[in-house]
């Protein structure tokens, strides 16, 4: 039997930690070619440190003489996004850092096991496996945890751009232990909540007086009480940060950007790799997947995982646990998803139209839990796919 009183702890970094300005690069050098070829493939790596980002990785065009003429927005691209998150630090400024650029043409071993011919269909991109998850606890469907971790950045990076909160900087990082009652969340038993600022005069007191009210507006009422220990900028002064602080790259805070470990996770990171990946269109395919199943109202909590070999275009399994609050036989459910949806890299990437330029937008605060947008982006948070899935079983 699950316990049902707990706590549990997840954390964030917001868009100014240097591993998500690398993240942020990556998916905006992504986004760059999908605009100019939707079946581009590409898997761009990101580093940064003092006064330096480096970018490497792979690039496959129909075209691959073209290569060459698109290489020279790549820099600009990455001044774009420093400048956007708000770097203008002496050490790490958008304007006069040193960007390398060591992208080149994608591997013709890769490409012959991933591309279509003759009765052959698209392949997977890796071998590997990938995790879905979903539970009732918060109206996105997220883990409470890592959904009100998210949130406090995404609030406190909105201030610090629209100039309400002129001293904050853009580093930081936030940590919920979120307790439950009846298997439940209920409350806060601690925050954490380290962010940049401008000033060594600013106190880890002064910097709380700032992000208090910002956390509090955040979380639902009731769950901040007078037991509840805050730890704000515990270390002390941080006016540090960033690339500057700390070195960047790209894919290192794969818990954060899928569900602050409250499910598990195949262990490969999204941003910067095109759909054909199944590294991240499959993970996208199997968050969609549980979130329809516990949107039917099947079970209250659903876990899915998918498993591929490179070049195959099937998926080798697919597995489902409800957590014992399925209504149906966690079997059932299987089986109701082959008959639903095709897991091939190609049926994944026509049924959530992923071959389009949206992964910039989930380089911060989470690649699920959010609005699925006009445009396409998000596509895997629909739940368009509860009622045929509930018809199925």
């Amino acid at each position: 039997m699950s316990r049902k009183n707990y706590i549990f702890t997840s954390e964030s970094v917001s868009e100014g930690h240097p591993d998500k300005v690398c993240d942020r690069i990556s998916d905006a050098v992504l986004d760059a070619f999908l605009s100019e070829e939707p079946e581009a493939r590409v898997a761009a790596e990101t580093f940064a440190t003092t006064n330096r980002v480096v970018i490497g990785g792979e690039v496959g065009l129909s075209d691959q003489s073209k290569l060459s003429e698109y290489m020279g927005r790549i820099e600009d691209i990455a001044r774009a996004c420093i400048k956007d998150i708000g770097y203008e630090q002496d050490k790490f400024h958008h304007a006069t850092c040193e960007i390398t650029n060591l992208l080149h043409e994608q591997s013709a071993h890769i490409a012959q096991g991933v591309d279509a011919s003759g009765n052959k269909d698209e392949g997977a991109g890796d071998q590997g496996i990938m995790f879905g998850y979903a539970t009732d606890e918060t109206e996105h469907l997220m883990p409470a945890p890592i959904h009100y971790a998210h949130a406090i950045l995404r609030r406190l990076a909105e201030v610090r751009k629209d100039g309400t909160e002129p001293t904050l900087r853009p580093d930081a990082k936030s940590q919920l232990s979120v307790r439950y009652e009846g298997g439940k969340p209920v409350g806060v038993s601690s925050i954490v909540l380290s962010t940049q600022h401008a000033s060594h005069d600013q106190t880890s007191a002064d910097i709380r007086d700032i992000v208090e009210p910002y956390i509090r507006e955040v979380l639902p009422d009731g769950w901040i009480d007078s037991d509840t220990t805050w730890h704000v900028n515990p270390t002390g002064v941080f006016v540090i940060g960033g690339p500057d602080g700390d070195a960047g790259l790209t894919g290192r805070k794969i818990i954060v950007d899928t569900y602050g470990g409250a499910a598990p996770h195949g262990g490969g990171a999204f941003s910067g790799k095109d759909p054909t990946k199944v590294d991240r269109s499959a993970a996208y395919a199997a968050r969609y997947l549980a979130k329809n199943v516990v949107a039917s109202g099947m079970a209250t909590k659903c876990t899915i995982q998918l498993s591929y070999a490179i070049g195959v275009s099937e998926p080798l399994s697919i597995y489902c646990d409800t957590f014992g609050t399925g209504e149906v036989d966690d079997a059932e459910v299987e089986r109701a998803i082959r008959k639903v949806m095709s897991l091939t890299p190609r049926g994944i990437r026509e049924h959530l139209q992923l071959n389009k330029p949206i992964y910039q937008r989930t380089a911060a605060y989470g690649h699920f839990g959010r609005a699925p947008d006009s445009d396409g982006g998000f596509s895997w948070e629909k739940t368009d796919l509860a009622d045929k899935l509930k018809a199925a079983v």
